[in-house]
C-alpha cells in the first residue's frame, strides 16, 4: 500500500506540488484582529500581509488535535501507513501534539502506523525535505523505514538562509531575542539568519537590499554542494520581483536542476513579517537509496 506523506501548512509548498505528490496538508491556526482562521483555508498570505501593513499583530497555532485525530483515525481504518512531517518542534507545538493525538489513539486501540518527524525547519526548508520524500513514494518506494531514514538525512542536510525588513515581527513572536531586534531596527540594516537544529539565528547583518542578494548568493556557495543536481527554494512574504531577481541570480550563478518559488504562508509569515526573503538548499545531493 502506498505510504501517506503529511504535513502542515508551515511547509509552503505550492498547491501544484502538494497535488501532484499527493500530499495531505492540515492546517496551522492564525489569529489575527480577534478572529481565528485556518492557514490556507480560510486565510490567504495576501490577505495577511495587507492586515499586517495596517497595524495588525497575528499570532498562531498548532494544528488543531481534532483534524489529526480525524486523519489518523481514517489512515488507520485503511490501514496505510503514513509519514508526518511536521514544522519544526521549537516554533511550534504541533509535533508534540501529534504524537500525543497517535499514543492516546493507541491506548484507546486504535492501531495506527504513522511515523512523526520533527522537520527541525520551516517554510520552503521543510517544504523541500517533504518534496524529495514524497518524489521517493511517488517513484514506488514503500520501505517505510528506508523513507524515514531519508528524511532525517534530508533534515541533517537542509540549509536556511534569510533575510526579514523588519526584525521587530521575529522579536515579537519569540523567534529572536529582543538584542538582535533592537540592533537591527537602529542600525537599519538588513539581517541575514538561519536556522540551527530548528531555531532561528541571526547570522550577519548587511546594509542595503542589493548587497543582501549578493551576500545571499555567497553564502549559498559556501554552504552548497553538487547544486546541479538538486532543487533550489525560495519563498517571500509578498515580494515576489525580489524573490525573481533571487532567483535568476541563483541560476546564473549555480545552475541548479530546479528552482521553486513561492509565498511564505499565512504560519510562517505571521512571524516574518512581509518583505521577508528565503532561500533553501541542501549542503549535498538529494540521494535516496
Amino acid at each position: 500500500m502506498t505510504i501517506q506523506l503529511i504535513v502542515d501548512t508551515g511547509c509552503d509548498l505550492p498547491q501544484h506540488v502538494l497535488d501532484e505528490q499527493k500530499i495531505h496538508v492540515l492546517p496551522l491556526v492564525v489569529h489575527v484582529n480577534e478572529e481565528e482562521y485556518y492557514d490556507k483555508e480560510s486565510i490567504q498570505p495576501s490577505r495577511l500581509y495587507s492586515l499586517m501593513r495596517d497595524g495588525a499583530a497575528p499570532k498562531t497555532s498548532q494544528v488543531p488535535p481534532d483534524r489529526m485525530k480525524s486523519l489518523f483515525e481514517k489512515l488507520a481504518e485503511s490501514g496505510q501507513p503514513a509519514i508526518y512531517i511536521t514544522l519544526s518542534s521549537e516554533l511550534s507545538g504541533t509535533y508534540q501534539t501529534a504524537c500525543l493525538v497517535r499514543d492516546q489513539l493507541h491506548d484507546d486501540g486504535v492501531k495506527t502506523n504513522i511515523t512523526i518527524i520533527d522537520s527541525k525547519s520551516a517554510s520552503l526548508g521543510y517544504g523541500l525535505i517533504a518534496f524529495y520524500v514524497a518524489q521517493a513514494i511517488q517513484q514506488g518506494s514503500d520501505d517505510l523505514d528506508a523513507l524515514v531514514t531519508y528524511t532525517h538525512t534530508l533534515i541533517d542536510k537542509i540549509e536556511h538562509i534569510f533575510t526579514v525588513d523588519d526584525l521587530e515581527y521575529l522579536v515579537r513572536g519569540g523567534r529572536v531575542s529582543k538584542t538582535a531586534g533592537f540592533v537591527g531596527g537602529l542600525l537599519k540594516i538588513k539581517p541575514i539568519l538561519h536556522m540551527e537544529d530548528g531555531k532561528l539565528f541571526p547570522l550577519e547583518k548587511v546594509r542595503g537590499s542589493k548587497k543582501v542578494l549578493s551576500r545571499l548568493i555567497e553564502l549559498i556557495g559556501e554552504r552548497s554542494n553538487e547544486m546541479e543536481n538538486q532543487t533550489v527554494a525560495i519563498s517571500h512574504a509578498d515580494d515576489l520581483s525580489r524573490a525573481n531577481e533571487l532567483k535568476e541570480l541563483i541560476e546564473s550563478t549555480f545552475n541548479p536542476k530546479n528552482v521553486m518559488v513561492n509565498t511564505i504562508g499565512c504560519a510562517v509569515g505571521a512571524h516574518a513579517g512581509p518583505g521577508t526573503l528565503a532561500v533553501f538548499f541542501l549542503n549535498g545531493a538529494p540521494d535516496f537509496e
